[in-house]
């Protein structure tokens, strides 16, 4: 928080020697770490500063594009890819997040062809985000075998990426591999922090072991940090079965 707040005081001090499209890049740096700590209302705020300082960033409609899937206003993101894909067609990084964006809206075939030519382009040099996306994109086709190959493949070339390690620690419980969904926990909370579907895996992993003294600990979890989701009401569920 120091630090963006850092970032703020120096804005009013400079803004007479900076042009707007430097602000725009400010605003657009701010806007983009407020999305990331949840803090949506300032992101909103500096990702529409940014926009009308510069229009012609593509990374700034991108970003807003995810700001606006967050808030679940669909229209509005698939406008802001749209308006990031004609700013810079070539993005693998856009074609990356409209791809995973159009799967996700239920348009296989177009978010499968962006996300194709993310993997294909020579300038990308982060290819687990597309291959994690088209593996996601399978996942929403029922398909998890193919979404499997993907989540692997994003995993050879970032062995620590965690959307990856958290679907294969689903589709490993899914495949009744209770040793590997754990392995994969493992791999997962060595980089990232446990969210709710990792926790009820988790605890139906340890279940199925037979080490309930291990689930109930996953429980108590659950049931301590996400009381309110969908899967605090399953597990609860289960153990009143």
């Amino acid at each position: 928080m120091s630090l963006l707040l850092g970032a703020c005081g120096l804005l009013p001090d400079t803004r007479e020697t900076m042009s707007n499209a430097e602000k725009a890049k400010l605003n657009l740096q701010m806007g983009a770490r407020y999305l990331d700590m949840g803090m949506l209302d300032v992101a909103k705020e500096k990702l529409e500063t940014a926009v009308r300082l510069d229009s012609s960033n593509p990374e700034t409609h991108n970003t807003l594009a995810a700001f606006y899937e967050r808030i679940k206003k669909y229209e509005e993101a698939n406008d802001s890819y749209q308006a990031a894909m004609k700013r810079d067609a070539d993005s693998f990084s856009i074609k990356s997040n409209y791809g995973r964006f159009l799967c996700e809206q239920g348009q296989f075939e177009k978010g499968m062809a962006l996300l194709q030519q993310s993997m294909e382009s020579p300038m990308n040099n982060r290819p687990w985000f597309a291959l994690t996306n088209m593996g996601i994109c399978y996942v929403k086709q029922n398909n998890s075998s193919r979404a499997e190959e993907y989540f692997r493949q994003a995993l050879q070339t970032q062995p620590d990426y965690s959307p990856a390690l958290q679907e294969m620690q689903r589709i490993s419980y899914q495949n009744q591999q209770f040793m590997s969904a754990r392995a994969f926990l493992e791999r997962y909370l060595s980089v990232a922090k446990h969210t709710a579907e990792t926790l009820w895996i988790a605890f139906q992993t340890e279940r199925a072991l037979g080490n309930s003294k291990v689930s109930e600990e996953y429980r108590e979890q659950l049931l301590s940090l996400f009381p309110a989701s969908k899967e605090a009401q399953q597990v609860k569920t289960a153990i009143s079965k």
